[in-house]
């Protein structure tokens, strides 16, 4: 700052302090005068107060000018620091605006390098199929392996938009699950006595456990003697012996054509048209040609292939003695109720069944076959037809008749038969493994329970519908348009089987496995089921048609869909989903099944008071929702209070067992059926045969399901070998004739 820009008072101080002198301090010049002559006393005194009067006035006005400067250089000062402020105000606007447009372009910078990756990423997915097809040329001994044209033969299965998965690290594998329903809505049950007014509602669980690696303890190194060194010798020469002699004797048996390779015989296509090389028809890109006639066919019955059973069929065989053969009619199943099991899991895959598919990150976002398909990428055609091709067998329904059982339900889903634009599912695999499944339940007198369990757009949508989220069925923009996809599905699965080869085993035909009908428009639902119900008719197919009770209410069935000769409505029943069954004590629970359940069955069979012919087509032992992804990939559980669906009306963030408090835990519920009590496998022994009592009340039951990775409460299988299943299915101690103990005053808490 220069001096003028300083207020006058403060100038003296600052040249002070420079070491300059003032106006003040300096010696001031000597004026001139003329001196007057001596006057009198009076005179000089007037004279001096002239004077000073006159020099008073005038240092009043030099000080009202200081004051006028002081003030106009004070007022400069504020307007500069006022410009000062806004112009910093407008600097910083400015750098504000910058960091912005700064930010903007490096995010324009990012999304272009992610646009660059996602390009050579599929530059790389189009090299790698390349090389996959050069590899299959080297295969097929150099033969013209050119896809075909048609894209009906040859459907594409890689994912649109694919993104091949990067390289990650080895993840914990999932020990522990289960199987089974998710989302239940709420007005579940007859409102009949004092069992009817709970609610069911559902989703899915979430447990994990971490994969344990330990490495081997590392051992001394021992010296041996000769004697010792020369027994052991003789020990190995002895085991080596037996090796040579069984691999003779197993092949003197392949020699002879009893081949036990799952692999089957060798395929061929040189007799496949080129039309047909590489599409589901050609039997060398099957992961298994076993129990499959490899002879080339494109016949077709309703538009889908006959996959080579052409040949003469047996129906002599009988699951057991207590039901006719399959070439015997059953007779009336009110009578004769069905005792059956479900094959879930299998060509329907779910989450709760398999965990072991789905033992990725949350991050993944893998819930459902739809994500399942589009995160494997060019994998998911040979990971999903290995787990079709192994996770059910011949053995499998060889164990179900041994089981005294005597009808097994096969859920699938539309993409066996069709997929459409967008779809991510793998088309026909699953469909050649539903004909060769219904071939060996032919082979050990079982019938078949076709279910429908995924239909274009989801009718529930949930994950065993194959895609998790919005109901695109009868409902939404597609909604109309899924609807008539679904009825053209049914059009040709109705005239495929209705041909002569399976009228005698295919005895029941579901339409649409658990339609939610508390979300969707009931009357619509009830036009499509009359529409389809039609048409399955007029194709031919004579045996039973299964409809959904869409969770309304037993009662809301009464009268409705009536002089529809075998329409049959099936019921799914559990405790566990519902909030209002599920905090039932063990007691209780059992008591439920031979009262509440058996009301209901017996209600709902009667015109008067419900639909008519009932089925349970599905149902367990499990009494808590503890199993793994029970309640969907990344959910909590009732059980615990830790189901937390992201929606505050559906969360369940306090415990839920019959305590209610602190101590409710999913350790025992979960635990190795070596692990459990005796009172807990009394308690799963006597749920198990009171459901089993009360649903033959109807026209029979199929247990959920036959076999699960870690979850025995939701296994037939697991449930026979820890003994909570008889080892026949009419073979049973309880039939709800007796009291139900209370298992809690045995020691078994309620909580676990």
């Amino acid at each position: 700052m220069s001096d003028t820009d300083i207020p006058r008072a403060h100038r003296s101080r600052n040249r002070s302090a420079r070491g300059e002198s003032s106006r003040r301090d300096r010696p001031r010049k000597k004026e001139s005068r003329t001196r007057r002559g001596a006057s009198s006393a009076d005179e000089g005194r007037a004279d001096r107060r002239s004077r000073s009067q006159s020099l008073s006035a005038n240092a009043l006005a030099q000080l009202n000018q200081d004051n006028v400067r002081q003030q106009k250089h004070a007022d400069r000062e504020r307007r500069k620091r006022d410009r000062e402020r806004g112009e910093g105000h407008d600097e910083r606007a400015r750098e504000r605006l910058e960091r912005q447009q700064r930010r903007e372009r490096e995010r324009r910078r990012e999304r272009e390098a992610e646009r660059d990756r996602d390009r050579e990423r599929e530059m790389e997915w189009e090299r790698e199929r390349q090389r996959e097809r050069e590899r299959e040329q080297r295969r097929t001994r150099g033969r013209d392996r050119s896809p075909s044209p048609d894209p009906e033969a040859e459907p594409v299965i890689i994912p649109k938009n694919y993104q091949k998965p990067g390289r990650q690290k080895k993840k914990s594998r999932v020990v522990s699950g289960a199987v089974m329903e998710e989302g239940r809505s709420k007005g579940w049950g007859f409102g009949f006595g004092g069992w009817g007014n709970h609610s069911r509602d559902g989703s899915y669980d979430s447990l994990r456990k971490e994969e344990l690696y330990s490495q081997p303890e590392k051992k001394k190194k021992t010296t041996w003697s000769k004697r010792k060194k020369w027994i052991v010798g003789g020990i190995c020469a002895v085991i080596l012996l037996i090796i040579i002699i069984v691999a003779a004797v197993v092949g003197s048996k392949h020699k002879s054509g009893s081949s036990s390779d799952s692999s089957g015989p060798k395929a061929s296509n040189s007799d496949v048209p080129a039309k047909w090389i590489n599409t589901y028809l050609d039997p060398t890109t099957w992961a298994s040609t076993e129990d499959f006639n490899t002879t080339f066919t494109d016949v077709m019955v309703g538009d889908l292939p006959i996959m080579g059973l052409n040949s003469d069929w047996d129906d002599s065989a009988q699951a057991n003695d207590k039901v006719p053969a399959l070439n015997k009619p059953w007779g009336n199943y009110s009578k004769t109720p069905a005792r059956g099991v479900n094959l879930g899991g299998w060509l329907s895959i779910e989450p709760f069944i398999t965990p072991s598919l789905f033992n990725y990150p949350l991050s993944a976002g893998v819930v459902d076959e739809w994500t399942l398909c589009i995160h494997l990428g060019s994998q998911a055609a040979s990971t999903i037809e290995n787990h079709y091709n192994t996770f059910v067998t011949e053995s499998t329904f060889q164990d179900i008749a041994n089981a005294g059982l005597d009808h097994v339900r096969i859920p699938f889903s539309y993409w066996a038969v069709k997929v459409y634009d967008g779809d991510q599912y793998i088309y026909r695999t699953s469909w050649r493994y539903l004909l060769r499944g219904i071939e060996w339940a032919r082979k050990y007198g079982l019938r078949v329970n076709l279910d429908m369990h995924g239909l274009p757009g989801s009718q529930n949508g949930w994950n065993h519908s194959g895609r998790q989220g919005a109901i695109g069925w009868l409902n939404g923009t597609n909604g109309d348009l899924n609807a008539q996809r679904s009825l053209d599905i049914h059009n040709s699965l109705s005239q495929f089987f209705a041909q002569d080869r399976y009228k005698n085993i295919i005895t029941h035909y579901g339409l649409a496995n658990e339609p939610r009908m508390t979300f969707l428009k009931a009357s619509t639902v009830v036009n499509w089921t009359e529409t389809a119900y039609k048409m399955v008719r007029k194709n031919g197919y004579n045996g039973l048609v299964i409809f959904g009770d869409g969770f309304m209410g037993l009662d809301n069935w009464q009268g409705k869909m009536q002089g529809y000769d075998g329409l049959v409505l099936d019921v799914h029943q559990y405790v566990i989903f519902n909030q209002n069954q599920i905090d039932f004590t063990h007691q209780k629970k059992v008591q439920y099944a031979c009262q509440g359940w058996t009301q209901q069955a017996e209600q709902s069979q009667d015109t008067s008071t419900g639909y008519g012919p009932t089925q349970f087509a599905e149902w367990s032992q499990a009494d808590t929702d503890c199993a793994q992804y029970v309640t969907n990939v990344g959910q909590g559980n009732r059980w615990e209070g830790t189901l937390n669906t992201g929606n505050a009306s559906t969360a369940i963030l306090t415990p839920d067992c019959p305590t209610k408090d602190s101590k409710c835990s999913c350790d025992q519920a979960n635990a190795d059926p070596s692990k459990w009590s005796s009172e807990y496998k009394q308690f799963l022994t006597m749920f198990a045969e009171a459901q089993m009592y009360s649903f033959e009340k109807g026209l029979g039951w199929w247990y959920w399901t036959w076999q699960t990775e870690t979850s025995p409460q939701w296994s037939y299988k697991a449930g026979m070998q820890a003994g909570v299943l008889p080892q026949k299915a009419w073979d049973r101690s309880f039939n709800c004739d007796t009291d139900v103990p209370d298992f809690s005053k045995s020691g078994l808490p309620e909580y676990y």
